[in-house]
């Protein structure tokens, strides 16, 4: 019985050591263009903190070796759900049952310009080139496009480093929306707005970013910045494969499913590709329930395969924390508003609980112990 996982993140990874514990003779295939899985949730931490970014890594092949799951690094092209089929561009695998839990990745909404010229921050990688620049262009200005959850930590971040290196840099956050974090209460983005001015960070909203020329950027309303770099963060969308794919999805490409985490009776979608309403409203994209409803999406292919009950998923939420580099984070855990440096310790530590590898969590701890 053959299982294809695409995606080797938080949801993927947890489908995938769901199935290979079951006790069920199974092959178990993840498929993912990268060699790593990268712990996104602190790369934005990487810069302000000196938190060495391969620590935020976890090799596939070596997870493969020790969950039991087969690991080819390939990239999907398309998905045909009639004949059961996923093709990469090394070639087309059969399946039996499909989980998908590709994630998403960096919207450029078109723009070819930014796409070539921006620095985004979609796994470690692009933190080594953003720390690189850091460390080679001194005295440039950083715009930070998208005022969301990424674009705030990434611009307190940058205020830190500066900060750490007696810099003086110029630090702005772009939004195209009338507010920064415009879907947050308003108790919490007044509180995120004054931090940013108590770091002299820069705030243009109603702005937009239209086109970089090597150091100079661009701005809406005429305005443009000699000596400038640009790290992209206005959102994401799911892959092209699943943009191809015949299904009903939002905006950024999610697609829907159902009270199971289906698409069809043998393909599944969890994570940040899953679109999933509960109770009249449709989870946001996060790590506590990309994990569970991995797993949820794996306990129901083990039901199929036994002839027993599917499980409807149920998300409970924890929380959520905006973590902020001087620690003057906030947030909402277990229903409490919390501001200040508890939140920034929980973030923390969620984060040292979730990642992978006993050397990465040591890494990370004494990275933030001793700031070096």
């Amino acid at each position: 019985m053959r299982i294809i996982i695409i995606g080797g993140g938080f949801a993927g990874l947890s489908a995938a050591e769901r199935l290979l514990k079951s006790g069920i003779r199974l092959e178990v295939i993840l498929i993912d263009r990268k060699d790593t899985a990268d712990f996104l949730p602190m790369l934005p931490d990487t810069i302000g903190r000196a938190i060495c970014p391969e620590f935020l890594t976890l090799g596939l092949k070596d997870a493969g070796t020790k969950l039991g799951f087969i690991f080819i690094r390939g990239e999907v092209t398309a998905i045909d759900l009639d004949r059961q089929s996923v093709t990469t561009k090394e070639g087309v695998l059969i399946y039996d049952f499909l989980i998908i839990t590709s994630g998403t990745e960096t919207n450029f909404y078109g723009n070819d310009n930014i796409r070539d010229n921006a620095f985004v921050l979609d796994g470690a990688e692009d933190v080594v080139k953003i720390i690189g620049l850091l460390k080679e262009r001194r005295d440039a200005s950083f715009i930070v496009g998208g005022g969301g959850y990424t674009g705030i930590e990434v611009a307190a971040n940058l205020r830190r480093y500066f900060d750490r290196e007696a810099l003086q840099n110029r630090v702005l956050i772009v939004e195209r929306a009338p507010n920064i974090l415009g879907v947050l209460p308003e108790w919490m983005r007044g509180y995120v707005i004054d931090n940013l001015n108590r770091l002299k960070v820069e705030i243009s909203v109603n702005s937009a970013i239209e086109r970089i020329e090597g150091e100079r950027v661009y701005l809406s309303g005429g305005r443009v910045f000699e000596n400038a770099a640009v790290i992209w963060a206005a959102g994401v969308k799911t892959s092209g494969f699943i943009q191809d794919l015949k299904a009903e999805k939002n905006p950024q490409g999610r697609i829907k499913v159902d009270e199971y985490l289906r698409l069809r009776d043998n393909c599944y979608v969890a994570g940040d590709t899953a679109y999933f309403s509960h109770q009249g409203v449709f989870l946001r994209m996060a790590v506590q329930f990309a994990l569970a409803e991995g797993e949820c999406a794996a306990e129901n292919v083990i039901a199929t395969l036994k002839g027993i009950g599917l499980k409807g998923y149920f998300p409970r939420d924890l929380g959520y924390i905006i973590p902020m580099a001087n620690n003057r984070s906030c947030g909402e855990v277990l229903g409490v508003k919390l501001k200040g440096r508890l939140p920034t310790v929980l973030h923390f530590l969620m984060c040292l609980y979730r990642i992978r590898g006993a050397g990465n969590k040591i890494g990370i701890l004494r990275n933030l112990i001793t700031g070096r």
